[in-house]
This record gives C-alpha cells, structure tokens and sequence, in this order.
C-alpha cells in the first residue's frame, strides 16, 4: 500500500472511529512538544475501514495454545530475551542454560546457547554459530562458543543494530581465561570489541547477576548498569560504565555516588549501603523527572538497593529504604520456625521472652545448624527479601511507575520474609506502597505443607488487550511451583486464569514475551527449571528443561497499538529509557522502553505493545530520553505498528 493511500485512508478512518465514540481526544500540544498529526496508515481503498466491536476475553474463553512446535526441538534453557537481532521487524530469540558452560557445536557436545532468528511468522531458525554472538577471544575450533549467561541489548553506536552486553560470572570461568564481553552487532553479525575495554573488568572478581542498558546522563549515548552476584570472592562492587559512543566504556560508579561498602556493619547494612547478591538490575524512570533510576534486586533476604539523581547534574543518592524499595515493613521474626526452635533452646537470650514454640518443626537438632542466627537476623536487613527479579511498569494506569518484586519464599521463615508483590508508586514522588497480596489478589494456594515459592522471574504485560496489563509470575525451581498467570480485571486488582483457560506449565524459570507472529497480542516463550526434581511432589519436572512456546489468541478481544521507537540526535537510537502515554476515552497508559532487567538478564521486545480494548484509535505522546527533554504527540489508527522516529512523521509497518 502507498503512502499517499494510508494518509488518504488514515483521514477516513479516523473520522469513522470518533463516530463510533471509540476514539481518542485529537493531539494537544506541551511544552517543547511536536504535534506530528495524524498516522501514515488506512486502507487506501477510498472506503473508510470499520472499526469493529470486539467481544472482550473472559474466563471460560481460550487465551493461548501451545506452539512449541515452532522452535527447534533441542532448544533448552532457563534464560531468556526477546529482541529484534538482525533489525527486520521481527522478534528473535536467545535462549541459555545458565552457568558458565561452554557452547559446544561439535558432534555429541552439549549446547547451552541459543540465537533464534524468526523468520516473521513465529518460526524459528538456529543462526547460533552464524552469529558470531559467542565467538572466543581463544582458540581456533569456531564450534566452540564463549560462556554468556547475563545478556542485555542496546544500540551502543547509534547505527539501528542492537548490540550486546554480555556477562558471566568470572571467577568460575578464569581458568578459561573467559570474562564478560560487550559486542558490536551489524545486521545480525556480532564482533568482540578491544581487549582493553573496562567493560570487561578482566581484572577484577565480576560475578554478573543483572545488567541494564540506560542512557544516565541523557548525553544521547547508552551507559550499563551492572549489578554483580556473590562469586568466589564474595559480594562486590555494583558498576556504572559511561558509554563512550563507540563500543569502549569508562567506569564512573565511583563519581557517580554508586558506591556501597564491603563490611556489613548493621548501620550500613540497615541503610543498604553494603554490597548485595544481586539478581536483578533494572533502569527505570520512576518519578517522571525524565532522569532514570537504578535498582538492584538481591538475594539472601537483604535489602533492594533503588539509587537517584535530584538534578541532571547531580551524582545518585540512595533512596532504597526512603523510598519503600529496600524491604517490606514486617520485622517481626518471632514466626521464623528456626527463631522459635532457637529461643525453646535458649530461653534467656535476648528477645526470646515470650516468644512461642515451633508449630511445625520439633527442635531435636543442635541448635547452631538451625537457619538463624540470633546475633543478627533480628535486624532489618535480615528480614527482607531473596530477590529475583524487579518489573517497572505502571500497572493501574495512574502515570506513576510501579514495581514487581519477585523473591524466594520458604514455608518456615514466616511472614517476615518478604513475598512476590507489587509495589505502587505515588504520583510525582519516589515512594511505594505495599497494599499486599490479598488486597491486588495475587494470592495462591499451596499444594503441599512445607512449601517454597521459587519464584525468580515474572513480566507484566496485557495479554488480552483490555488496556489493563495483567502479571505472569514465573514460579520455578521446588515441588508444587508453576507459572501463574493474574488477569487484572480492574486497578490494582487481579485473578487467576485458570489453566485451562491459558496452560499449565511447571518450574516456569525464563520468560520472554513480543508479538512473535505479529497477529496485534503479546506471545509468551518460558523456559523450564530441573533444580530439586521430586516425582512424587506435585508439579514435578519435565523430562528436559525444553523451552515451551505459547501463542496468544486475544488479538481480537481488543484493539492494539504496537510502537517501534527510534530516537534522534541527542537521543540513543534504539530509544531505551523513552515513556510513552497513550490516551482514549478509557484514560491513559504509559510504558518505558526497557533496555534488560531482572534475574540474570530477561528482556523483551523493544516494541511496545498497548491493548486499548474498545478505542479505534489513541493520543500518543513520546517523552524522548534526552537532555532537553523533547516530546513528540500523534493521534494513531488502533490495530497497526508504527515506526515513530524522533521528530518525524509515524509510519506504519
């Protein structure tokens, strides 16, 4: 269809969507804003296209069906990103198992790398070694591939590639000589950059748990933000590496304000200012002062860490307790089965008057291999979470950024131990509230007693394109634990679909969501965990950690905007960090585009997806993630993608 035809249509078919009363008030201009008019899409048939009424989705009514038929049926891991590799428009996919496993391609070697190149209708091709996206600094057998476990994709030279960081940990792979690596793409062919880059912390103990590309400065040119495990060394250093704009780095944590101490001292741990186990970085704007916030996530029940800059110029302070980020407010411990085994044992320690005995445990072992340790788990930061992965979306549609924290829950701690929930943030501020999980209905049941909640990874997304994002948590790794799917039926309130309704799929460890077959709703791939397998507990593991593919069948309960942002000088190219608002007459949603987050490197699709239920068309405003903080607003036809660059007219794809 030709351009002139689209703009021609475009004109009727709005004019028939604000009949129908679906459509969205026209473009207003703001502030340093350009009003860029209407969209270059319609029918071009002279006839204006109808905007059809949808039946929306409900229980009882399909909402995916299994497809792993489309991938390649060794593909295995728990791993997962979404992302456009060779910048055709379609969604490919990159799977890994985890660790620092070689990628072996030889006759009979194990794989644990995936590069998944789709074909544009959900099929998908292994373009691995074609790549070069584990090629060796060492060796000369090409079939054999670098370890990459913590993966994050952003166009670090502006030239429309997505290139790639990615980390392992290092001290498990210094006798390889193998460090983290941060690569240029070009059409889909991947190249090392210098040996001498400091991204590579070739010197230094790296153990990457999380990293996050995000343009911090606003300088037009994408950072990392790298959040680190405990390796053999223990806890280190979390780092930010300014981006140089040609593939080298320099690290500016330091300057920056980013620094945490090695000692855990109960001040600084308290104030979270001691180094984490991190499992999760994310970047994310949430206060919507155009200037990104950084978070890590971390295991061990310690605190989350959330870090702020006041003015442009300003290094970050640490907001994590302020901000209600760090931990939950529940510090009563005396429900911990091991606190209580610990004060029947020794009931004149301190704070153990009146403490009850255990209800579920009998305390016939010493009392020092008991989990607790009296001296300090008493104190906050001992009482927070085992974080896994953190979400920033905003969830009921207010404007302001919530989170979803995922964590590791065992069936003796007590409730102290903070759970898997969402956290709302408040407009205009950074501060959460933790309204809890019977209040938003992300409640579960436990099949057996002594259960665990493994749950590491999660994504928020509209399934069913009502315009309200619903939440899969990726529950993984012990007896009785499966991927759960909430559908949010109005603000801030959610429930289960039901397995039947959707599909049931155990150890849900990995998730990467796009429209893979580009049919206007979001698709969902998971992978599979074999960690504690227990046949004779429910939801036992699958005979390999094979990744499952489900496809969405909702792109007819609602309408859709799907939104592939490409950012102008001043601005990176690939967008990360831009917030979008889209308005109809239901109201207005925002989204970030994300440049890698969560428990050991998820990303999703750059594209981002709206659902807008009824509405036949929207009001998009894009806030670009720059120095001068310029907006773009459109009015767009529902039910097409749209390429939107900076300051230009919107094309349809």
């Amino acid at each position: 269809m030709g351009l002139q035809a689209r703009l021609v249509g475009s004109l009727l078919l709005l004019s028939a969507c604000a009949s129908s009363g679906g459509g969205a008030t026209a473009p207003t201009d703001v502030a340093g804003s350009g009003d860029l008019g209407t969209d270059a899409s319609g029918s071009g048939s002279g006839e204006p296209e109808v905007c059809a009424p949808r039946t929306p989705w409900q229980p009882g009514l399909p909402a995916f069906r299994e497809r792993t038929d489309l991938l390649p049926a060794t593909v295995e891991g728990v791993r997962l990103s979404a992302v456009d590799v060779d910048s055709d428009g379609d969604a490919d996919l990159v799977i890994r198992r985890g660790g620092t496993l070689i990628d072996d391609h030889n006759e009979g070697g194990q794989r644990t790398f995936w590069l998944l190149r789709n074909d544009g209708a959900a099929h998908f091709e292994d373009v691995t070694l074609d790549s070069g996206i584990v090629d060796r600094r060492r060796g000369t057998d090409r079939n054999i591939g670098r370890p990459a476990e913590v993966l994050a994709f952003g166009d670090m030279d502006n030239d429309g590639d997505l290139d790639l960081f990615s980390g392992i940990d290092q001290s498990a792979a210094a006798a390889r000589g193998e460090t983290s690596e941060v690569l240029r793409n070009s059409g889909g062919a991947f190249g090392l950059t210098a040996s001498a880059n400091p991204i590579r912390q070739a010197d230094q103990p790296a153990a990457i748990g999380g990293a996050s590309w995000v343009d911090f400065d606003l300088d037009g040119l994408l950072d990392l933000w790298i959040v680190q495990a405990s390796g053999a060394d223990g806890p280190q250093q979390d780092q930010l590496f300014r981006g140089l704009g040609d593939g080298n780095f320099e690290r500016v944590t330091e300057a920056q304000g980013l620094t945490t101490s090695s000692s855990v001292t109960p001040d600084e741990a308290n104030a979270a200012q001691a180094h984490g186990h991190g499992w999760s970085a994310t970047a994310c704007d949430l206060n919507n002062d155009g200037r990104p916030e950084l978070l890590a996530a971390n295991y061990g029940r310690a605190p989350d860490q959330l870090w702020s800059r006041d003015s442009d110029a300003s290094p970050f302070s640490n907001r994590s307790v302020a901000s209600g980020y760090a931990f939950d407010g529940n510090l009563d411990w005396t429900d911990n089965q091991s606190a209580r085994c610990y004060c029947q044992l020794n009931p004149t320690a301190e704070d153990c008057a009146g403490v009850p005995a255990p209800n579920l445990i009998a305390c016939t072992q010493p009392s020092d291999v008991f989990r607790w340790s009296h001296a300090t788990d008493r104190q906050p930061w001992r009482l927070g979470g085992n974080s896994g992965t953190t979400v920033c979306a905003d969830v009921d549609n207010n404007g302001a950024f919530d989170l979803l924290t995922t964590e590791i829950v065992h069936w003796d701690v007590g409730k102290s131990s903070d759970g898997s929930e969402l956290l709302f943030g408040t407009p205009g501020a950074l501060a959460f509230t933790r309204p809890g999980n019977e209040a938003t209905g992300l409640t579960r049941v436990d099949p057996i007693p002594d259960w665990n909640h493994g749950d590491m990874t999660a994504a928020i997304f509209d399934f069913d394109n009502d315009g309200l994002p619903d939440l899969y948590l990726g529950a993984s790794d012990y007896p009785g634990n499966r991927g759960l799917l909430y559908h949010q039926t109005s603000p801030r309130r959610f429930e289960p679909v039901a397995t039947d309704d959707a599909f049931e799929h155990n150890r849900s460890h990995g998730i990467a969501v796009a429209d893979f077959d580009r049919d206007g709703d979001l698709d969902l791939v998971a992978g599979h965990s074999r960690s504690r397998c227990d046949a004779n507990a429910p939801n036992n593991c699958y005979p390999t950690s094979r990744v499952r593919y489900f496809e969405n069948l909702s792109a007819d309960r609602g309408h859709w905007l799907q939104l592939r942002l490409e950012g102008g000088p001043g601005t990176n190219r690939s967008a990360i960090g831009a917030r979008v608002e889209v308005t109809t007459n239901a109201g207005t949603q925002s989204q970030q585009v994300g440049g890698g987050h969560g428990h050991y490197g998820v990303q999703h699709d750059l594209v981002l997806h709206f659902g807008i239920g009824s509405a036949c068309s929207a009001t998009v405003t894009v806030h670009w993630p720059n120095g001068t903080r310029s907006t773009d607003t459109v009015t767009l036809t529902a039910d097409r993608r749209y390429h939107l660059v900076e300051a230009a007219p919107p094309v349809a794809e």
